[in-house]
């Protein structure tokens, strides 16, 4: 969900082509599609390296803070079986709104680089990364403070605005606290990173940009009962508040790398601690996925399938998890598929410059007890058009966060539909 870069260039670069910024930079015939942009891309390198993991920088001889931002808007019109709030959508004719308005700070001073995101909303206002970099060698790159977690694809397994739904599980574009390492050579990419804690320091606000696990619910709890109650972190056990401290390691190469068809295939691996209030250990987690990205001239195919698992007691089915001024539910293990293809149609239509066509498919199960399967379908468009830029997504999902469901569903298996569309000005 929530998706576009902070800036317009790192946006149209990515999402117009759907696909990596190193797969971009293989594709000379879509580059030369977009040659028009080369200037404010190249000026605005270093945000596309904060999203992308990457080392770029925007210029080894000169200092500088370069500030951009985004204005976002979005409407829905919402098919949710037995649900009060999308008869209501329905009947309004579908809902729009004001979604956000983001300020970024990316460059360096003194060979030290900075990049920074505020988010506001309407329900809260959140830092969705804040760090420092530096050089240590041509290949070899670091970074301390709130940053992208390695994992999986990067930096997005999915095309539209949605997200993959390992995003509603902490495993896409998630961001925590800590110090991280990438080692960028050719084909060969390897990131290792450790997280003392996520972006919040363990607090269990839900007002955050990001997924993570905030607490486990035992068997038989009520969660919904737990939240009107506003016992959902409570003393008695029943529910127990958690923190943790993470390391990641990441290590993908790229077949055909530096050509108009490369094919990259990784590897990623995630453990660590499961504390409570006290900062004594309640259990370990742990998650590993296997993913493939190829880039095919103007075709884009992503390839995951993820596990994770948070050992925690056999007591526990279900994690608590919050971002966006929500709490939801989560299996407390599961394994999810991903499959995802994306075209993207150089065209000159007014102002409009890219066309991209995707479907994006998800798939999760292995979850424990009778706790249901979930799936999301999307099926959409993104445009490129100037400073604009817009997606158009039809969604069929079930049992899956903010499309009328929740992956913790015991009694789901209820099928909803979801229009979005969402337009962005990046500045």
């Amino acid at each position: 969900m929530r998706k576009p870069l902070g800036v317009m260039a790192a946006s149209l670069l990515l999402s117009a082509t759907a696909m990596p910024t190193y797969a971009a930079d293989s594709n000379k015939d879509l580059r030369a599609e977009l040659e028009r942009m080369q200037q404010e891309i190249d000026a605005l390198r270093t945000e596309m390296a904060a999203d992308k993991n990457a080392i770029a920088a925007p210029n080894d001889s000169e200092d500088g803070i370069q500030v951009g931002g985004v204005v976002r808007f979005n409407y829905t019109y919402t098919d949710y079986r037995n649900n009060a709030a999308s008869k209501a959508n329905r009947r309004r004719g579908g809902e729009g709104k004001f979604d956000l308005l983001g300020v970024t700070f990316n460059g360096k001073v003194s060979d030290v680089y900075l990049s920074a995101e505020y988010r506001h909303f309407e329900y809260m206002d959140v830092v969705r990364k804040a760090w420092v970099g530096y050089d240590f060698t041509d290949t070899l790159h670091g970074q301390l403070g709130i940053h992208q977690v390695p994992f999986g694809i990067l930096p997005y397994a999915s095309h539209s605005y949605y997200f993959n739904s390992n995003y509603y599980m902490g495993l896409e574009d998630d961001y925590d606290f800590g110090l991280k390492l990438i080692h960028d050579d050719g084909p060969l990419n390897l990131q290792a990173a450790f997280y003392l804690n996520d972006e919040m320091n363990g607090s269990t606000s839900n007002k955050r940009y990001s997924y993570d696990a905030l607490g486990a619910i035992k068997k038989g709890t009520d969660f919904g009962e737990a939240k009107d109650t506003g016992n959902l972190f409570d003393e008695d056990g029943v529910i127990t508040t958690l923190d943790s401290k993470v390391s990641n390691l990441r290590a993908a190469w790229t077949f055909g790398h530096g050509t108009a068809f490369s094919t990259e295939v990784g590897v990623s691996g995630q453990y660590g601690r499961l504390m409570d209030d006290d900062g004594y250990n309640m259990g370990d987690q742990y998650a590993y996925a296997a993913h493939l990205v190829g880039n095919y001239d103007r075709w884009n195919v992503q390839l995951q399938v993820t596990h994770y698992d948070n050992k925690i007691g056999d007591e526990y089915d279900r994690m608590i998890v919050g971002a966006y001024a929500g709490y939801d539910t989560i299996a407390r293990r599961a394994t999810s598929y991903t499959g995802n293809v994306a075209y993207s149609l150089p065209v000159q239509i007014g102002p409009i410059s890219t066309l991209t066509f995707y479907n994006d498919y998800f798939y999760i199960t292995d979850k424990p007890g009778d706790l249901k399967d979930t799936w999301m379908n999307v099926t959409g468009m993104s445009v490129a058009a100037g400073a604009i830029f817009a997606y158009l997504d039809i969604v069929n999902a079930k049992n899956q966060p903010f499309i009328g469901g929740s992956m913790g569903e015991a009694d789901g298996e209820k099928h909803n539909l979801h229009y979005n569309f969402n337009v962005g000005y990046y500045f």
